[in-house]
């Protein structure tokens, strides 16, 4: 399947991405800023290349930036005794875990059920599948809290296509505050401070959130699995005074996205909340609150794909793909992004 066949059928998007659009180092080894990365804008019937420098002259006077403050964690540990990894994705309300087992290929492990020991003599134990036999349901045991613990024998999980480690604070976003990401909100790693600043001066807004994301997999394309988030009151309050304004509010980052809508009602008016959401953003549904997203580029066939089309005409997220792999964009947390605009 080439790119021009994205937008055939109601299947997930489906295209091929070569080896060579995979981005296997953040943007600054590569001799780019921050916030030199390419910036793919999509509205409408219109497909436009830019830099990421240029977000404040595509947005509006009114409109609102929300961003998600999680910060990402070292949520790699190694396995005592066996060439194994366990990568922490989630804590879920028992303070059970859900966790990943990875190999010393970094591929995906089957694992099975019984302890793991860890660094500094802590255990996961495996209890249950829950999904696919690649994530568990687990108990951990660190003597620490999870967060210290991570941050003191982690590493920054890392997939295959990431050919070497690179330190946290590659991994951590301008906005980030609150450590609790097993993987960093990638969407708004190309934020700096000067950017930020022109967006202020633009007239452009900014409002927070939190979402802990867990682990993705480029194999599996799984649905979201229930994720810690906090709509703040100010938050809540900036997104419907600004849709009643006639503003744009745009989410950085398809969690931006999960958690406004988890607490959007029918006719789109936002209230603050905070919890476990395993919300569902599919093109059926649509969205409520968002009329924009600023996001990375999603592999075929993701589960991603899915919320984008639910803010974006499908045809013009495919006429996007198709630009983005014509153009050579990168893909993958520390690739290219892109601006999708309802």
């Amino acid at each position: 399947m080439t790119a021009l066949e994205l937008g055939a059928g109601r299947a997930p998007l489906d295209f091929e991405l070569p080896p060579a659009l995979e981005a296997h180092e953040p943007p600054e080894a590569r001799g780019t800023a921050r916030d030199g990365v390419r910036l793919l804008a999509g509205q409408g019937t219109t497909v436009s290349h830019h830099r990421f420098t240029d977000l404040p002259d595509l947005l509006r006077a009114g409109d609102l930036l929300v961003v998600n403050t999680s910060g990402t964690l070292p949520a790699s540990v190694p396995v005592a005794g066996a060439p194994l990894r366990v990568h922490f994705s989630t804590r879920l309300a028992d303070d059970r875990w859900l966790v990943e087992i990875r190999g010393p290929d970094l591929g995906p492990h089957p694992g099975r059920p019984g302890p793991l020991r860890l660094p500094g003599g802590g255990t996961v134990t495996l209890e249950e599948p829950y999904s696919r036999g690649r994530l568990w349901f687990a108990t951990v045991r660190t003597g620490l809290p999870v967060v210290e613990f991570l941050q003191r024998y982690g590493q920054p999980i890392r997939y295959p296509y990431v050919r070497r480690r690179w330190p946290i604070e590659a991994y951590q976003t301008v906005f980030a505050t609150q450590p609790g990401s097993a993987e960093m909100p990638s969407a708004a790693r190309p934020f700096t401070d000067r950017v930020v600043t022109r967006l202020v001066a633009a007239g452009v807004l900014l409002a927070p959130l939190v979402l802990h994301t867990g682990v993705a997999s480029a194999e599996a394309h799984e649905r979201p699995y229930p994720e810690w988030f906090r709509v703040p009151p100010s938050t809540a309050r900036l997104v419907n005074d600004t849709r009643a304004a006639g503003g744009r509010v745009v989410a950085v980052g398809t969690t931006a996205v999960r958690a406004l809508e988890t607490v959007a009602a029918p006719d789109g008016r936002v209230a603050a909340g905070e919890g476990w959401t395993d919300l569902i953003v599919t093109p059926q549904r649509g969205v409520r609150a968002v009329d924009g997203l600023l996001t990375g580029l999603h592999e075929p066939k993701a589960s991603h794909l899915d919320l984008l089309a639910a803010v974006v005409d499908r045809d013009l997220l495919a006429r996007c793909y198709a630009e983005a792999v014509g153009h050579g964009y990168l893909w993958h947390e520390f690739g290219d992004v892109n601006l999708l605009l309802r």
